[in-house]
């Protein structure tokens, strides 16, 4: 493999890290793999069950203590995005009624986002809906919800990472319209999970975040630059190396590289300058 001429950046854009799986030596892999920088995002943890916005205030203080952890551990740049992961809803509905758990969704936001006041957190994500079926009413407060996280990344000037259904041309033109109605840049309003679909046309104007799956990036480079790259590493001892395991960024990127798939220039649009523009950082 041939190396490159000079040091860039490689930014994983989307990775889970947990105290009960690999924790800080995934991110120790990732550094080795030529890794530099990542977005730590929160996600539901087995210690915590969250009935609560206190409930996700321990939660979300686990991700923002794994992150200092990282980098004591690491040289790597860690960001950090908290939030109600849109998947508890449906949980917190069979447990407390519909009308509870949004008021919990709520607050829970409303505790993320002091997070990003206090500089605990730099994004709020993964917020959105459910990637499967559930009833209209459940649908309809998601939606609520989710545009209430868009008005609070809003104010706060930060980005927000959404999870949803896969994304089609429909999917992206909706969630850009509920961006917009709240104010938000679409610059800021990060979809994760996306397919390679990198031009504004097809994805409204929202910024693609792009599962490293095999062929994957190839697809998007050759539409444009304008994307960022994940693995949704989950880090969950149940499942090792889902979603993609955490090497997987640097090595696909070097790779790209060595091929010349990738330029120099191209790589540093899309794991510095991209990353910049989204997360402010």
């Amino acid at each position: 493999m041939t190396a490159p001429t000079r040091p860039f950046p490689i930014f994983d854009a989307h990775m889970h890290l947990d105290p009960e799986g690999l924790g800080v030596r995934a991110a120790k892999e990732f550094e080795r793999a030529g890794g530099t920088g990542l977005v730590l995002v929160g996600k539901p943890y087995r210690s915590v069950r969250c009935s609560t916005a206190a409930d996700f205030g321990c939660s979300f203080e686990i991700t923002v203590d794994l992150a200092r952890r990282v980098r004591e551990g690491t040289g790597l740049r860690v960001l950090v995005a908290v939030g109600p992961h849109p998947a508890e809803l449906p949980r917190l509905s069979g447990e407390l009624g519909l009308e509870r758990a949004e008021r919990v969704m709520l607050d829970a936001l409303e505790t993320a986002a002091s997070f990003v006041r206090e500089g605990k957190a730099h994004a709020l994500g993964e917020v959105g809906r459910p990637h499967f079926d559930v009833p209209p009413d459940q649908w309809e407060a998601s939606n609520g919800i989710m545009s209430e996280g868009m008005r609070l990344a809003r104010e706060l000037g930060c980005a927000i990472i959404l999870h949803t259904e896969s994304a089609t041309p429909g999917v992206f033109a909706e969630l850009a319209g509920l961006a917009r109605r709240a104010g938000l840049p679409l610059d800021r309003t990060v979809k994760h999970f996306s397919p390679p679909v990198i031009g504004l046309a097809e994805n409204a104007g929202l910024f693609p975040s792009v599962l490293a799956g095999k062929g994957a990036v190839e697809k998007a480079l050759a539409q444009g630059t304008r994307f960022l790259v994940e693995t949704d590493y989950i880090d969950d001892p149940r499942r090792p190396g889902a979603v993609l395991g955490p090497a997987t960024v640097p090595r696909r990127t070097l790779d790209l590289l060595a091929r010349g798939v990738l330029s120099e220039e191209a790589a540093f649009v899309i794991h510095g300058d991209n990353p910049r523009k989204v997360f402010g950082q």
